[in-house]
């Protein structure tokens, strides 16, 4: 799949720099045309020549050393590449690029591609957790730059902690996915919900369900891999935030239809698979309710219907829901269907092997506007993710 793939690695300074090194003979061995940029303070820990061995290319420290082609190199270098790639992408090469700072080979040549860009970042653990830190890799993620996360462990330093960059093997198959995907949704701005909400009783009690998120995520996962803009709004789950992704954690349903909105007019496509609690109780007590009496009743009232408002305001954007039922699960997804608006609904039944909460499969029938039911066979959630993004992309052309 890298086979004549054009690979610019930039290379930083820091104690990672040696697994780039490996990286670099995957990335040949896999049949990859590879191309290194270092950074000055890069080569106080990795000798150029051992990239240069191992790549078979120039590799370019100097931004104004005479090149042995008269060319501007950070210019051909950036047309060239089908994927740049920075490992390790220090806090120092993070926070040039997030704020436009281009003073080197490396940062002149990330500003210049076209490219897809990828930080592999590897840092002392307390520098990562740094808000400055975060808010930086937050900024380039919405400006589409991907990350891949740094391992946790025992680091350089001695500290124990996040930090760690990614290993050869999985940034090899990260930049695989990448470039083997379609990117059909270039331009495009998504909307995913996930996950279940959670509407608060008192400060410990809440009424939630089993949703676990992982259709949500694996739908999120793949618009950004198609190349989407991807705002997942989720409800509280224990699943790791997609590559690639902008997260917005949320909590109750109100919360949820906030943030929605926050984006809505940004968005051409809004994708809600959170499992919305219908009610929430009508008074949240400020203190732990104590245990009293045989039985303790909670009034309930009606949560807005997220879904259902979306719909009346949608205009021409595409607007899909998800629907699990127990009984009747055509004649119900159809209702919904109408009922809000939806250019498809995607349902299944709880009851069905291989289907429903936590499960990584899915068994689903996709129930179109039109009245046509799709029925799809038994396949994991993220080829699921897939087939739901191929039938948006039929509707943005039609």
């Amino acid at each position: 799949m890298l086979k004549n793939k054009n690979i610019l690695l930039g290379v930083t300074g820091g104690i990672a720099a040696y697994k780039s090194c490996d990286l670099v003979s995957r990335l040949v061995k896999a049949e990859a045309n590879v191309d290194v940029i270092m950074t000055k303070n890069a080569v106080n820990f990795i000798n150029p020549l051992t990239f240069q061995a191992l790549s078979s290319n120039q590799v370019i420290v100097d931004m104004f050393k005479e090149p042995k082609y008269w060319e501007i190199q950070h210019v051909s270098l950036a047309k060239k590449a089908d994927l740049v790639i920075i490992a390790p992408a220090t806090a120092n090469i993070i926070g040039k690029i997030a704020n436009g700072i281009a003073d080197d080979m490396l940062t002149t040549t990330i500003m210049a591609t076209k490219a897809p860009v990828v930080f592999a970042p590897a840092m002392n653990c307390n520098m990562y957790a740094n808000n400055i830190v975060q808010s930086n890799i937050e900024k380039l993620k919405e400006l589409g730059y991907k990350f891949i996360e740094p391992g946790e462990g025992r680091l350089a330093c001695g500290d124990i902690g996040k930090g760690k960059m990614a290993e050869p093997e999985d940034i090899v198959d990260y930049i695989n996915r990448l470039l083997d995907k379609k990117r059909d949704f270039e331009g495009k701005t998504v909307i995913v919900t996930a996950g279940p909400t959670r509407e608060a009783i008192d400060p410990v009690r809440f009424i939630s369900n089993h949703s676990t998120g992982k259709m949500g995520y694996a739908v999120a996962e793949k618009a950004a891999e198609r190349g989407a803009k991807v705002y997942l709004i989720s409800g509280p789950t224990a699943l790791k935030a997609p590559d690639g992704v902008i997260m917005i954690p949320v909590s109750s349903a109100k919360d949820m239809q906030s943030k929605i909105m926050e984006h809505f007019d940004e968005a051409q496509i809004i994708i809600k698979s959170a499992a919305v609690a219908d009610y929430a109780p009508a008074t949240v007590h400020d203190h732990k309710i104590k245990k009293s009496g045989e039985s303790l009743t909670i009034e309930l009232v009606k949560n807005p219907d997220i879904l259902y408002e979306l719909g009346k305001i949608k205009g021409d954007k595409v607007l899909v829901g998800f629907a699990m039922e127990t009984q009747n699960l055509i004649e119900n997804a159809k209702e919904k269907v109408t009922k809000k608006n939806l250019d498809f609904i995607v349902a299944n039944d709880l009851f069905t092997e291989g289907a429903g909460f936590a499960s990584d499969t899915n068994v689903v029938k996709i129930i179109h506007k039109n009245g046509v039911v799709e029925e799809l066979p038994k396949m994991t959630k993220l080829q699921l993710a897939d087939e739901i993004l191929d039938r948006i992309i039929e509707i943005k052309r039609t």
